[in-house]
């Protein structure tokens, strides 16, 4: 990049943060991993599904209810959360309950929000 008067800016060739070199960067596989599950987080009828399953365990028809959303729209956003392994879902004779993976994804779903909110 050149300034004002056509020379090249200067280049730093010191660390000011010796302690990065200390820990390496994400591998590229698992950054693209990391990528592709925040992806799926980037759709905002699934951060509302999230949302109400940060509640409580619900079916699909009550889901699409809450969301004022078809079921089928409902399905196809919770196979994805479930692919990702964001969701889970318990049958009970014919229904199909659906609650958020673990305990970790109700703490990023919370500390996300917060971190929103301030």
């Amino acid at each position: 990049m050149a300034n004002k008067t056509g020379d090249e800016a200067p280049i730093c060739s010191e660390s000011h943060q010796p302690s990065l070199n200390a820990v390496p960067p994400l591998e590229i596989e698992e950054s693209q991993d990391m990528a592709e599950f925040f992806g799926i987080l980037a759709d905002p009828t699934r951060l509302r599904l999230i949302s109400l399953l940060s509640v409580s365990e619900s079916c699909v028809c009550d889901l699409a209810e809450g969301l004022s959303i078809s079921e089928s729209a409902v399905s196809h956003q919770l196979r994805a959360l479930r692919n990702s392994r964001l969701v889970r879902y318990r049958k009970s004779g014919r229904q199909v309950f659906y609650r958020l993976h673990d305990d970790q994804v109700l703490f990023l779903y919370r500390t996300v929000r917060e971190h929103l909110q301030e």
